[in-house]
């Protein structure tokens, strides 16, 4: 019988993502699945399978005007993609259901179109089924800070996407004085987090990255800094700078999503 390690040792024997074929992604997922059929240990594998990929921002889209990107890929990432197509492939047997899949996590009515896209990772984690706003059970709520952030809305009123939307929202956030070892160790084993800049705030977005934690202390992230994805110690990613590199986190669970 296979052991458990052999089956993360498993991963740095395939070929990287984007180095390979559609067909030859759709013959290795089903094999994700028998190694790993717990979802959550899934998800933190194939994100691991996806550390090197080159980073490039806004390259997922509609195959269509205005965005004539990709609905999927695996060639590069941002950091948002990074979350979204590991969300979809892990739940997908071929490429063709991952991106059906893509299509049912990446739109509000599951139809590819620029203006129902969850463009917002702030919205999307506070609406969508699949990536589930837990901060509030980590720390009691008089330890949190809080906004008021209306999505999409600039200082003078403007959107700032041509969407037709925006959204007031309260948002609750861990300070950075509160993120300790300690802390880290009290968040589920892999799960999502965003990281808050509140300068953004006035130009109607709350959230400036985000990424994977897994083993309650590395980060996998598509990196514009390292021109990649990589993993990282959380902390020392984080207090890079001494006060913080951002203004707190939102932290998120993944969940399996039904089509």
């Amino acid at each position: 019988i296979t052991g458990c390690q052999d089956h993360w040792d498993w991963i740095d024997t395939l070929p990287k993502p984007w180095t390979i074929t559609e067909s030859e992604v759709s013959e290795i997922l089903p094999e994700f699945h028998s190694r790993f059929p717990d979802f959550n240990e899934r998800l933190k594998a194939f994100s691991l399978w996806q550390v090197g990929k080159p980073y490039e921002i806004f390259k997922l889209g509609e195959e269509k005007e205005p965005d004539p990107d990709p609905i999927i890929r695996l060639d590069v990432s941002d950091c948002t993609v990074h979350v979204l197509t590991s969300l979809a492939f892990v739940q997908s047997d071929s490429w063709d259901e991952a991106k059906n899949k893509m299509i049912h996590i990446h739109y509000k009515d599951h139809q590819p179109d620029f203006t129902t896209r969850w463009h917002f990772t702030s919205d999307r984690i506070l609406s969508h089924p699949g990536t589930v706003d837990v901060t509030k059970t980590i720390l009691p709520i008089e330890k949190l800070k809080t906004a008021n952030v209306t999505l999409n809305q600039k200082e003078n009123g403007e959107e700032l996407l041509d969407l037709n939307w925006n959204r007031k929202m309260e948002v609750y956030y861990i300070p950075n004085e509160r993120l300790t070892q300690k802390l880290l160790k009290k968040l589920p084993k892999i799960c999502g987090i965003a990281f808050v800049k509140e300068s953004y705030f006035k130009s109607g977005i709350v959230i400036a990255h985000e990424g994977m934690l897994i083993d309650n202390q590395f980060l996998i992230h598509a990196s514009s800094t390292a021109g990649e994805t990589s993993k990282i110690d959380f902390l020392t990613y984080y207090f890079s700078k001494p006060e913080g590199i951002f203004d707190g986190v939102m932290v998120y669970e993944f969940r399996p999503v039904g089509i």
